[in-house]
Parts: structure tokens; C-alpha cells; sequence
């Protein structure tokens, strides 16, 4: 397997390891913070020669100055990530950057989303992180090469020198690995900072948003089709078939067909309503999720009880996916769950819809059975909610959701 940053490496055989060109790269990337020190060293000489023609300035200039050279040393963090990580084309470094004077590129930076995370971050670099880099590379290479420079000691006799030459070459591969392991990790800890936006991720939970959004578009259109067209036509169908039945004899055999028509047209009638509730129910959109909830409960084989209180209407968004949680639980409660009853509760409170369904069944369900619960965390995923499952073998099985409602 070919190793795309410095700790993939480091899983590596210990041969694959030392021969590649990783350590090399580690070691470079880690003194490459000398840049950042040396940042530090003409700050501080410039305010140093400038105190005395800063005046009333004397606190103010300095903090912005470190604030600007702070911006710099992030975008130089994120530039020299290339040494320890393979970086896709197209990352944050071709990313559209500010324009324009100085102050106004600092303006959009400290506007934009991680624009206060890249400045502190920056501040870290130059008052910790810089001399940390330098100081690994310092007791790691400086032990074995300490012990190399033995025979060049006046007070070493041959035997001790050949000896610490000998403990040098040996300890000298094995500095290689907190070399590579710290340059992992804070190349880790720089791209999980500085690049959180813009990343493949993001953009396929964006994707995934924006088709639940056309999903549910999509779904209410074919609801109201469905409500204004097919169902319209087989409600006139039932009463002509009922008109029809008055002119026949009744124990003729053209009522009897007629009569049976009837019965399906109402049949095929009332698994349309079902269809077309389960598509997305009016009774959601005018009056909220309570009573959807209520209503769905009310058409269960299984006894619900439902103790939602909610101060007012949420996003239709969240409405719609709490609905879906919903359906999904009382659905595996009916098919899988062997309960007799079954409990839904929902509270709003610190900016999360919170939702919990509760039943006295079996116990054992599992996200990976395919019961429905993939389809609950995938419908959450959208909102950035999160879904807690506790279903011991025995019961009872406890499903909680949180949703996030600011959206």
C-alpha cells in the first residue's frame, strides 16, 4: 500500500520505512519552522528598534503586527503541509484567497468562517509550536550524533570511541521515528485546522443535502398528484358504481359484479390514502409534527403513546425528518420489535429537537440488520443529528435522536 502522509508511513515495515523518502521529508518538513522562528526574531528586533517612535501606539502596534505575521505563518503552515501529506490539486491552497490591500485581505480572513481559527492557530506556531518542532529534531538527532563524535573527544580512549560510534549508527535509524511520528501529527493537527472547509467531505454532505431537499420537492408533488388526480377519479368511479348498483335488480348478476367493483374501487381507494400519507401527510404541513405523530400513532397495530410538547413550529426540514425517525421506529416496533406497547416523546431544548421512541419488545436491534436504522442515520447525516441506540437482547430497545433545528 502506497502511504499518503508521514503516519501511514509509520505503519510501514520498518525496511519500507527508513528507505523511503518520508523520514527525509519529515525532517525537512519540522526544520521548515525555523521560517517561523526566524518571523519571530525580526517581530520582535522591529518593535524592538521602533519602541521608542511608537508612542501612543506601544500596545496596539504590536498586536497587530503579531496578528499579521500570525495570518502569514497559518498560510505557510498549510503550504508546507505538501512535505508530510499527499494534497489533492484543487485543495486549499488553490482555494480563491482575498484581493486587495493588506488590510482588507485581513478583513475577509477574520470575515470568513475559520478566518479567527487561522489566526490562532498562527499565534500558536509562533509562540509554541515552531521551538517544539525544532526541539524533537534536536534530542533525536543529537543523542546518536553526540555518540558518533565520540573518537573526537581528547579525553576518549579508541574502545569508547568505537564504541559510541557503533551506538550512534545504531541509534541513528531509530531517530527517524519521533522525527516522523511528531511531523504525523502536526501536520494532522495543522490540516484538521486550518483546512476543515471546502474538503471532499463537506462537499458530499452539501450534495447529499441538497438532493434530500429535491427528494422531498419531488415527494410532495407526486402527494398532491396523487391527492388531486388519481384519487379524485376513483372516488367518482366509487359513486358512479354506487349510482349504477340502484338500477339493478339487487340479486341480479350484474349487481353482484357491480357490487364487488364497488368494494374494490373503495379498497384500492383507501391504499392510495395510505400511499399518498406515507408519501408526505397534509396533516404534517398544516398543523405541525405532534399531530402527524398523533395520527400516525393512532394507525398503528401496536399501542402508542405520544407525549410531544413543542412551544411552536419548527423548520419544515426538521419537521419532515423528525416524522421520518419516527415512522421508521413504530414501523420496526410493529415488524420486529414483538412489543405490546410503545412511547414517543419530544422536547425541544438547547437549540435540538430531541425525539425518543421507547418500546417493551425483544430488544436486539442492530444498525447493521437492515431494519430501517441506516435510513435514519443517513437522514440525520443531512442535518448533522445524531442518533443513540440502546436495545440489550430482552429489551426494551431505546431510540434517541437530536436535531439540530437551526436550519
Amino acid at each position: 500500500m502506497i502511504a499518503r502522509n508521514t503516519l501511514e508511513a509509520l505503519a510501514q515495515r520498518p525496511l519500507s520505512f527508513l528507505t523511503s523518502s518520508w523520514p527525509w521529508r519529515s525532517l525537512g518538513y519540522l526544520l521548515s519552522s525555523l521560517a517561523t522562528g526566524g518571523c519571530v526574531a525580526g517581530l520582535g528586533a522591529l518593535l524592538y528598534f521602533l519602541y521608542d517612535y511608537l508612542g501612543v501606539f506601544t500596545v496596539v502596534a504590536p498586536a497587530v503586527a503579531a496578528v499579521v505575521v500570525a495570518w502569514g505563518v497559518s498560510r505557510y503552515e498549510l503550504w508546507r503541509l505538501r512535505l508530510v501529506m499527499t494534497v489533492p490539486s484543487g485543495d486549499s491552497d488553490a482555494a480563491e484567497q482575498p484581493s486587495g490591500p493588506l488590510w482588507r485581505r485581513l478583513g475577509a480572513c477574520l470575515r470568513a468562517a475559520g478566518g479567527l481559527r487561522e489566526l490562532g492557530y498562527g499565534l500558536v506556531a509562533l509562540l509554541v509550536l515552531w521551538w517544539t518542532d525544532i526541539g524533537i529534531v534536536f534530542v533525536s538527532l543529537g543523542i546518536p550524533l553526540f555518540l558518533m563524535s565520540a573518537p573526537f573527544q581528547p579525553t576518549a580512549t579508541l574502545a569508547v570511541g568505537w564504541a559510541g560510534t557503533l551506538s550512534g549508527l545504531v541509534l541513528l535509524p531509530v531517530a527517524a521515528y519521533p522525527i516522523a511520528a511528531w511531523a504525523g501529527v502536526r501536520a494532522a493537527m495543522a490540516a484538521a485546522v486550518l483546512d476543515p472547509r471546502d474538503s471532499e467531505l463537506n462537499q458530499v454532505v452539501e450534495s447529499r443535502a441538497r438532493l434530500v431537499d429535491a427528494f422531498e420537492v419531488e415527494r410532495r408533488r407526486i402527494e398532491r398528484d396523487l391527492h388531486d388526480g388519481a384519487q379524485q377519479r376513483l372516488v367518482t368511479l366509487s359513486m358512479k358504481l354506487g349510482l349504477a348498483e340502484l338500477d339493478l335488480s339487487p340479486d341480479s348478476l350484474a349487481a353482484r359484479q357491480v357490487r364487488e367493483a364497488r368494494d374494490q374501487a373503495r379498497q384500492a381507494l383507501q391504499e392510495l390514502r395510505e400511499l399518498i400519507h406515507n408519501i408526505h401527510p397534509q396533516v404534517l404541513t398544516d398543523r405541525g409534527l405532534e399531530p402527524a405523530v398523533q395520527d400516525m400513532a393512532g394507525r398503528s397495530v401496536v399501542p402508542v403513546e405520544v407525549d410531544i410538547a413543542l412551544p411552536e413550529r419548527l423548520f419544515a426540514q426538521v419537521e419532515s425528518t423528525a416524522y421520518f425517525v419516527v415512522c421508521e421506529a413504530l414501523a420496526n416496533v410493529a415488524k420486529h420489535s414483538g412489543a405490546t406497547r410503545a412511547w414517543v416523546r419530544g422536547r425541544l431544548g438547547d437549540g435540538k429537537l430531541v425525539v425518543e421512541v421507547r418500546d417493551d419488545g425483544v430488544g436486539g436491534a442492530d444498525t447493521e440488520a437492515g431494519t430501517g436504522l441506516v435510513g435514519i442515520t443517513d437522514r440525520l447525516a443531512v442535518l448533522k443529528g445524531r442518533m443513540f441506540l440502546y436495545s440489550p437482547v430482552g429489551g426494551p430497545t431505546v431510540l434517541r435522536v437530536e436535531i439540530p433545528c437551526n436550519h
